[in-house]
This record gives C-alpha cells, structure tokens and sequence, in this order.
C-alpha cells in the first residue's frame, strides 16, 4: 500500500481508511481475512494508535470488517446491494453480480389466509390462499426466509409450485397459470431475527433484518400475491436514489 502523505489536507485517518478499502477492493485481503493490528498499522504508516483506531472503526461501521474480540478484525463479506427504482427479481439480481441462486421450497399447503392476507389480495372471508415458504440463497448460503400467499382461484395446479427455483415464480405465473405480473409495491421496516427464523437464515436470533412486505398485481390491477420476506440485514441493503 502506497504511504500516506502526512502534510496533506485530508485527514490521516481518512488517508489509511481508504488504503485499507483499496486493498480489499483490489482484493489483497478477501472476506474472512484478518487484516493487521493497529499496532501494526501504527508503525507501518507511521501514525497514531487513535488515528488507526479511527480508520478501522469507521469501516466496522460501514461494515466493511467486522471486529471479533479477543481475536482481531476481518474483513466482511460484501452486502448484496438493491436499487429500488424499479421492478427485480431476486434471482435475476445474483445471476448479474456473479453469485449462484437457489431456492429451497420448505412447504406449499393450503392455508386460512389472515385478516392481513386477505385484504392485500381482496379476498372474501372464505376464500383460502396457497402458501409456499421458502429459503433464498446466494451461493448456498440462505439470505431471505420467505413466504408467498396466492389466491388459490390463481393457482389451478399448486404443486406446480414446487418448481419455483427452476425457473422464477413470475416466469411460471405465466408459463402454467396465464398471469403476468406487471407492478409491486413493498413496504420495509427494521426487525430482530426470532430464533425460529435464525435456524433457517443460519445467523444469531436477534441480528438486524428487514421485513419486507409485497403486493405484486397482474396486467389488469389484481392482487396475485401478498408475500412476507426476513431479509438478513448483514447480507443485503437496499438503495434508492433522488433527483
């Protein structure tokens, strides 16, 4: 790593905080690695116990390392990042930056849809819905825990379903059911992992995580689906942009 300039207008511990970033970028140091001591950074660029001190703590608070007491601090393993600005596909996301989808249906059954279930799809009180949970992953390792509720008059065939995975729920929407999903809307809010949860996600119970909650609506304004995800907070983050 290139030193630092120690006369220069930018703070010192902006200066090192960007060399580390550097050389994880350039990938010197990749996830799981531990990176040196701040005594080591100390009297490798000639600064201060608090001037490293500082520059590691601001990239443990951008999560970029993460410290493990008694032991050090690593490097973190990369957020999935996700625009809002538009309509996606979970699975279409991973395919584009490189990582491999899976999908692991966990149930598909018929159920008594909620208060809440029934008015997302503007159901009347008897009708029923079919749920399938199911875990998400990037590379094997499980990102959402997620649960889609559909009108079982949508669902002419629900085992169908189990296909999910193959090929993406909207995509089999159209191909077996004469659906075409056309719009969203989502709603998110900051929760704790419940223990029940943390065994799927494979994380702590009491991690950070969204709960994001969908309506998708086919070509003529209907609700198709109401679905509830837990998202890993220390997995994804979610972006919107103004102008």
């Amino acid at each position: 790593m290139e030193p630092l300039q120690h006369g220069s207008v930018i703070p010192l511990y902006h200066q090192l905080k960007e060399r580390l970033k550097e050389a994880i970028e350039a990938g010197r140091w990749t996830p799981g690695d531990k990176i040196p001591s701040e005594n080591q950074l100390v009297d490798q660029f000639g600064v201060s116990r608090n001037t490293a001190k500082k520059a590691i703590e601001e990239l443990v608070q951008e999560e970029i390392l993460y410290r493990i007491q008694g032991k050090g601090t690593f490097v973190a393993k990369p957020k999935l990042q996700q625009s809002l600005m538009g309509f996606y596909s979970f699975s279409r996301v991973l395919k584009e930056k490189g990582l491999n989808p899976r999908d692991i249906i966990l149930k598909v059954e018929e159920v008594q849809p909620t208060e809440k279930i029934q008015k997302a799809l503007e159901l009347g009180k008897t009708e029923m819905v079919i749920e399938m949970k199911r875990l998400r992953c990037a590379n094997n390792e499980p990102y959402i825990l997620e649960s889609s509720f559909i009108p079982k008059s949508v669902v002419s065939n629900p085992e169908q379903l189990k296909r999910v995975g193959e090929i993406s729920l909207y995509d089999l929407f159209a191909q077996q059911f004469n659906i075409v999903v056309t719009k969203a809307k989502e709603a998110f809010e900051p929760v704790l992992i419940r223990p029940l949860e943390s065994e799927y996600l494979q994380t702590e119970a009491g991690q950070p995580a969204l709960l994001l909650e969908r309506t998708a609506y086919d070509i003529n304004g209907m609700p198709v689906e109401f679905c509830i995800s837990i998202v890993r907070g220390d997995r994804c983050r979610f972006y919107t942009e103004l102008t």
